[in-house]
């Protein structure tokens, strides 16, 4: 029912029509657009945790700890007035600072989630029309906007301890960059984990296994910072730190995005292209990582060290990651096949997920290699170290495959699903690496004898990367190096077509 108010609103010149090429919402204040574009579940998520008992109880007793640390510091300066205690007191502050940020934070974001699982909430949630990503990223920002008060109150006091002398504000700035890094990690590994059990009993081992994984991590954040603050200066001048720090931020925070993208695939529907955001963050990290180990590799003079540590290092992180990629449901829903191609490695389906993997692990290794080849001043042992650099993508082609073959070979959908696929590459390496060994010493061999350890993917990689100064050559030989990878390239081979197979028995049926 119109008014006459409304009535005359319609009928004014002003509201005829609206300008060429203009709409109603382009001549709205900035803070009603960015109202507009706020998520809600932030807002809602705020309010909520501010009512909260546990907020204002830790919020009280760390502002109540900070207060009486600052008063002990002002008696302590006036006795001694040209004393150093900056170190102390701010790690006294930032410990009260990193109880909350990587522990109660964290542990709360979990929960939240949870329990709107738990509740059946979840549901309700969905038919807001905001999506799985959304509401995980409103999650997120409410309780990162909660550990920004936290911050606040905190912030005054860690500032005041610069004035007590000992501790250098780029040391101050760099410990709170790095522990801002490693909230934003824990938290999104705090909602991931919210993502991974329905069932009653294995959502209580994640709840259990959570809080000895944030404990440790409490403990790692804290240590670090302690650290960092008592030799501070001595680390700014070190370029060692400074390349650890810079590698530790770039994988908290592409850890980060790859976890939070895995948590709304796995909150996503069959029918929904799932796998492309947790597939290109993967692809964004490889790369990154690539760029990142030719940068410091060309800055450091083209030191061989530094294309050894990130081809080894950098193929084991990149095995974990891409063994849950490769490790997805076989085939994809109806709508999703008709833009499928051979080369859409980016869509839903075990058979893309491990081409994909196993692309990326070969074009790491033949990279590092190569900087090894071109790498100036390269030692005795230089040979050793490339095999040993192309024996790490090779085992865990190899073992991926293996476990892929006994998983998805079989016609049991309980020993075929990703979960059970994982356990089988966990349970072949870790046949492959003990057993070997036990048998060597039957047989009165050396434990780490280069024939009885061809396959073993731990002590082989040992052996392809030792030296025998007695002989004045590798222990291994490239022919032998050359036999293993022949029989990953067969066991790849087998297990692409065993997962081809399947995905088409899955899209017939």
């Amino acid at each position: 029912m119109s008014t006459p108010v409304d009535t005359a609103a319609s009928t004014a010149p002003e509201a005829e029509a609206p300008v060429a090429g203009g709409t109603a919402a382009s001549v709205a204040p900035w803070w009603e657009r960015w109202g507009d574009r706020l998520n809600p579940l932030v807002v809602k998520e705020v309010r909520q945790g501010l009512r909260t008992r546990i907020f204002w109880m830790c919020f009280g007793l760390m502002l109540l700890a900070c207060v009486v640390l600052s008063l002990i510091a002002y008696v302590e300066v006036r006795e001694a007035a040209f004393a150093r205690h900056g170190r102390g007191f701010f790690f006294s502050f930032f410990f009260c600072l990193g109880v909350v940020h990587f522990f109660i934070i964290p542990y709360n974001a979990y929960r939240s989630l949870a329990r709107e699982r738990e509740d059946e909430t979840w549901v309700l949630l969905v038919l807001t029309g905001l999506g799985p990503r959304r509401i995980l990223r409103g999650k997120m920002t409410s309780y990162l906007v909660q550990a920004g008060l936290y911050a606040s109150a905190v912030g005054p006091f860690l500032l005041f301890s610069y004035f007590l002398n000992g501790i250098a504000l780029p040391t101050i700035l760099i410990i709170l960059a790095l522990g801002a890094a490693w909230l934003v990690f824990l938290t999104v590994v705090g909602v991931c984990a919210a993502t991974l059990a329905d069932g009653r009993l294995g959502r209580a081992f994640i709840h259990f296994t959570l809080l000895a994984a944030l404990a440790t991590a409490l403990v790692q954040g804290l240590v670090a910072a302690f650290v960092m603050s008592d030799d501070g200066d001595r680390l700014l001048r070190d370029d060692d730190f400074l390349y650890a720090a810079g590698i530790s931020l770039l994988l908290m925070l592409t850890d980060g995005w790859l976890l939070f993208e895995a948590a709304a695939a796995r909150l996503s529907l069959p029918t929904e292209d799932y796998t492309r955001g947790p597939r290109r963050a993967l692809l964004a990290q490889v790369l990154l990582g690539m760029l990142g180990g030719v940068a410091v590799w060309w800055v450091e003079g083209r030191d061989h060290t530094v294309s050894e540590v990130f081809g080894i290092v950098g193929a084991l992180h990149l095995l974990a990651v891409g063994l849950f990629v490769a490790t997805d449901a076989d085939g994809q829903a109806r709508p999703l096949r008709a833009g499928t191609r051979p080369w859409s490695l980016l869509r839903p389906g075990a058979l893309r997920g491990f081409r994909l993997v196993v692309l990326l692990l070969v074009a790491w290794g033949l990279l590092f290699v190569g900087l090894e080849v071109l790498s100036a001043d390269m030692p005795l042992r230089g040979e050793s170290m490339r095999m040993a650099t192309v024996a790490m993508p090779t085992y865990g082609i190899l073992f991926l495959s293996v476990a892929v073959l006994l998983g998805r070979m079989s016609r049991s959908d309980r020993l075929s699903s990703p979960a059970a696929v994982r356990l089988l590459f966990v349970a072949s390496a870790g046949l492959a690496a003990a057993l070997p060994p036990l048998a060597a010493v039957l047989m009165e061999l050396e434990g780490d004898d280069g024939l009885m350890n061809l396959l073993n993917p731990v002590v082989g990689i040992v052996n392809f990367g030792s030296y025998d100064y007695s002989t004045s050559g590798p222990k291994m030989t490239w022919a032998l190096l050359g036999f293993v990878v022949g029989v990953a390239v067969l066991a790849a081979f087998a297990a692409d077509r065993v997962l081809a197979e399947r995905e088409k028995r899955a899209h017939a049926s």
